[in-house]
């Protein structure tokens, strides 16, 4: 039986987006622990949400770190069985959206759960076939045994919309201190180590994706092969990335084949960016660190 969840949002300059967040997800977080952890924001990001009632942790913006921001959060909200994160884009599709994923840890073999992203309202064909690809209808539970099928998409979390038993988590390690990103992955991975299942839930769901540009595709690929690196481990647990990559490419032609032929080209440029992110990434031990901070999409982590 859950008998308390809190709610964590990381915060930094959130924008015009910012008031449409709250009005959807305070009504569908009733009864919750709402903790708004602000990096510092130099609009009216806090003062919103403190007008709105909620708990605002302010922190330095130097100190914020996708893993170690989020280990606060876990300790921070002591008194919850179940903490859910949510990103300061990420819009719930309706009222019953986070009870909806918080429902799954009525199963207790499950440690975390994330549910389905959908694309915003101004996505565009490759943003929109991104969140189909990772984020379909059909709901599933994973544990150990799926590695041997899935792979490294074993412990595919995202804490764009994500819940975790908050004591296995710790139990277990909790986030990691200092990560580029992938924290979620990180998580998972954890949990999994302990013998937890992961869930995803495929009627949970949330407005979320990203336009990036392509140079903003090579950089955050070159972060995600730098993260590779750095965490060996799990590529030799849960098996090589490139596999999973090649499957995306395959079924982004498809897609834009049939819903968008224009942008194939555009497609296939990202395609050769990502890929030469990801290995400039996985060889960062081997560069500079004035390159590692230009190559990078969070250049505040190399110091």
């Amino acid at each position: 039986m859950v008998n308390s969840i809190g709610l964590c949002v990381p915060t930094l300059n959130a924008g015009a987006l910012w008031n449409e967040w709250l009005t959807r997800t305070v009504p569908a977080a009733a009864g919750f622990r709402i903790l708004v952890v602000d990096s510092s924001s130099d609009d009216a990001t806090a003062d919103a949400a403190k007008d709105a009632g909620l708990e605002v942790l302010s922190i330095p913006r130097s100190t914020f770190n996708h893993g170690a921001t989020r280990q606060r959060a876990l300790h921070h909200l002591n008194d919850c069985d179940i903490v859910l994160f949510l990103t300061q884009d990420a819009l719930v599709t309706d009222v019953d959206s986070l009870r909806k994923l918080v429902s799954v840890f009525e199963n207790p073999a499950i440690g975390a759960a994330f549910g389905r992203q959908l694309p915003h309202r101004n996505a565009n064909p490759i943003a929109s076939h991104a969140r189909l690809f990772n984020y379909p209808a059909t709901s599933r539970v994973v544990d150990q045994t799926d590695i041997p099928r899935l792979g490294i998409k074993t412990a595919f979390l995202s804490n764009s919309f994500a819940a975790y038993r908050r004591q296995a988590l710790l139990d277990a390690g909790g986030f990691p201190d200092n990560v580029i990103l992938s924290e979620d992955m990180m998580a998972g991975a954890r949990l999994l180590e302990r013998g937890w299942k992961l869930a995803y839930n495929g009627e949970a769901c949330v407005y979320h994706s990203h336009n990036y540009l392509v140079r903003e595709e090579f950089k955050r690929y070159f972060d995600i092969g730098a993260f590779h690196t750095q965490q060996t481990w799990l590529l030799k647990w849960l098996g090589n990335a490139e596999g999973e990559g090649m499957r995306f490419v395959c079924s982004e032609a498809h897609y834009l084949l049939h819903h968008a032929p224009l942008a194939i080209p555009g497609a296939l440029l990202r395609t050769f960016a990502k890929y030469l992110g990801y290995r400039l990434g996985r060889h960062e031990t081997q560069l500079p660190l004035w390159l590692k901070k230009k190559l990078s999409m969070h250049s505040r982590f190399w110091h």
